[in-house]
């Protein structure tokens, strides 16, 4: 029943914090292009799908080490090392684990020179949750120095929170990242041209607009834009040369009065 009830635990702190990070991912990327995350609607589905962009080659090293290090003595013995190195090797782990207020303390620092340290600002709560973590560990203490329960569960949630904290730092991060790529890219998007019975009030610098003639029922059409996402009948279109200082993110709502063509965009050559 403790086992059921662990892996309860485990799977609801995990998938809490895959949401968290879905949603520090989406709003810092869509935020970029001046568009609030909430008012877009993204169902928890969403939200946790786009959490795994998190789970990057150099996130999953990280979590296959922090897996791997416990069983590491085991594994020594297991390829049969010879004992001065066994003895070597568990003087390392003790010398490493009593180290701990040192990971904090340089945790500190470096988030008193939090300005200094981008774009690697997430190392600094990510240093104090390893030395807090170190500090539970039996090699961590003399024998004879026992902590309380309150203590180890103090000093557990502290490092919870700053792993939590690691977490919002790096989605944030690759969030504000992606869309950069994006916007300097936005070539390679699909293309999308607006056709409308009525003029549209889209203030310069915007799209390329053609006024067809009376006799044709969607008369004006609006051109050089890409789509950035499609949402309940919403286009959030950006135009060719986005530049996030100076132009507006376009929320176009299909209906009646309204036509929307999807193009393919300008492909690398390669690609073609």
């Amino acid at each position: 029943m403790e086992l059921i009830n662990s892996a309860v635990g485990a799977t609801s702190f995990i998938g809490a914090l895959m949401l968290y990070a879905g949603y520090i991912y989406t709003n810092a990327y869509f935020g970029y292009f001046h568009l609030d995350s909430l008012a877009m609607g993204f169902s928890t589905f969403e939200l946790v799908m786009r959490s795994l962009r998190l789970a990057a080659m150099p996130a999953l090293e990280v979590m296959a080490l922090a897996l791997l290090v416990p069983a590491i003595p085991r594994l020594l013995i297991a390829l049969h090392l010879p004992e001065r190195h066994l003895r070597c090797s568990h003087e390392l782990g003790r010398a490493i684990a009593r180290a701990y207020l040192g990971f904090i303390a340089a945790g500190v620092v470096l988030m008193l020179l939090w300005r200094w340290i981008q774009p690697f600002a997430w190392s600094a709560p990510l240093l104090v949750a390893a030395g807090l973590l170190l500090g539970q560990t039996r090699a961590a203490a003399p024998a004879s120095e026992s902590r309380s329960s309150w203590d180890r569960a103090v000093s557990l949630s502290v490092a919870g929170l700053f792993l939590i904290w690691v977490v919002a730092l790096v989605a944030g991060q690759l969030g504000r990242q992606d869309a950069r790529r994006d916007a300097d890219q936005l070539v390679r998007r699909v293309a999308v041209v607006v056709l409308s019975t009525d003029p549209l009030s889209i203030a310069p610098p915007g799209p390329h607009v053609e006024d067809l003639g009376h006799g044709v029922h969607y008369r004006y059409r609006y051109s050089g834009l890409r789509l950035l996402i499609e949402r309940d009948h919403r286009y959030y279109l950006l135009r060719l040369g986005w530049q996030k200082s100076t132009d507006p993110t376009y929320v176009i709502e299909d209906d009646d009065t309204i036509r929307i063509e999807l193009r393919p965009g300008t492909q690398p050559r390669a690609l073609r």
